[in-house]
């Protein structure tokens, strides 16, 4: 039984050095995901959003983040594999910085069917 936490404690520390790695490499990255929750959650605050809204906002823009993380993995591993160009290398990177376009367009999808009809309403 006390073996868990241990054992979730050590991953954990491995997790920790991936995402301080995260940290040092994609700054930009992370400041403009930082920028755009307090941005959304502000707004939303702001609107009267409820909870649920606010929770999709932080999700979809998570989401950004997430697929960031892995697109970072990928390109570290297809970098450690070789230095010469390949068909196939190229395309693996592609496919991640293809699934975090498709993670920001979801951000911004949500963020405008959130966000939209109460600013909207706001103007009005």
């Amino acid at each position: 039984m006390l073996a868990y936490p241990a054992r979730f404690l050590r991953r954990g520390r491995h997790a920790m050095a991936g995402l301080g790695h995260l940290w040092r490499t994609q700054p930009a990255d992370l400041a403009v995901y930082g920028l755009s929750v307090a941005v959304q959650f502000g707004l939303g605050l702001w609107l009267g959003v409820p909870s649920v809204g606010l929770a999709l906002l932080w999700l979809s823009t998570s989401l950004v983040l997430l697929t960031e993380t892995i697109n970072t993995a990928v390109e570290r591993t297809v970098d450690r594999v070789g230095t010469e160009r390949h068909p196939l290398s190229g395309l693996a990177k592609d496919l991640a910085a293809g699934a975090v376009f498709l993670a920001i367009a979801v951000a911004i999808g949500c963020a405008l069917l959130v966000l939209g009809p109460p600013f909207v309403r706001q103007l009005g």
